[in-house]
């Protein structure tokens, strides 16, 4: 087991911000863990869903799955019927990304699936085989959340494990676990739609500081007492626009 745990979430495409974070990241040191959505708002999707995949390939990280990466395959599953879902969520951009500029207003929702499906097959079958959390000493890695309600939190949905946010984040917290998230950004759970600092409450660290609109993006390092550093990066790119 690494001698400390790096985490990083909720990249939506923007691969200067996460390639600014991975300056930091020693895989002699580092068990790395990406807690999902490295694809859709943001325009670079496709570098940094390839990023993410040879990282876990080449270095041993963990990649999670996101709700966005679960938007993306059921999509390419269900074409017309997810396509509306899709889009309003920012899978343009991937699409985009994947295929060429435009794409998305060039071509049906099923067209586009069997483009990519056709072109990313390895892409796509590594998406579809990524893990749900990641336990690291008394640390839980995950997208969303875990149902607290459940006797065992390993017991939790896959649609939970990917989508909650209530109740998880009112919840108490007896897991004995801390769980490390992203999905819902840390301006929302501090209630001011500004803060971007982490969110700690009950043994809960949400860290996603929103950079897709314009907030910050975290790298969190921990050992097995706490938190030893957190790397939060700006997108000073882009205006602050919570249209979440």
């Amino acid at each position: 087991m690494s001698k400390l745990l790096f985490v990083i979430s909720d990249v939506h495409g923007n691969l200067s911000l996460f390639n600014e974070l991975l300056k930091d990241y020693d895989q002699k040191m580092h068990q790395l863990v990406l807690i999902g959505d490295l694809l859709d708002r943001g325009p670079q999707s496709k570098a940094c869903l390839l990023l993410g995949k040879q990282l876990v390939e080449e270095t041993g990280a963990v990649y999670l799955m996101g709700n966005h990466e679960r938007m993306f395959l059921d999509f390419l599953a269900k074409p017309e019927l997810m396509y509306p879902n899709y889009h309003f969520n920012g899978g343009d951009s991937t699409l985009n990304s994947l295929l060429h500029p435009g794409a998305a207003a060039e071509y049906s929702p099923t067209e586009m699936a069997l483009m990519i499906r056709s072109a990313y097959k390895e892409l796509i079958a590594f998406l579809s085989s990524l893990p749900l959390y990641y336990e690291w000493h008394d640390y839980v890695c995950v997208h969303a959340g875990v149902n607290l309600e459940l006797n065992d939190w390993r017991h939790s949905s896959a649609r939970d494990f990917v989508w909650i946010r209530e109740p998880f984040h009112s919840g108490e917290n007896r897991t004995g676990k801390v769980i490390i998230f992203g999905h819902t950004i840390t301006p929302s759970l501090h209630g001011d739609n500004v803060t971007t600092d982490l969110w700690l409450q009950d043994n809960k660290i949400g860290i996603d500081g929103g950079a897709v609109y314009g907030g910050s993006m975290h790298g969190v390092i921990f050992d097995d007492k706490g938190i030893v550093q957190d790397i939060e990066v700006q997108n000073n790119f882009s205006p602050w626009r919570p249209d979440f």
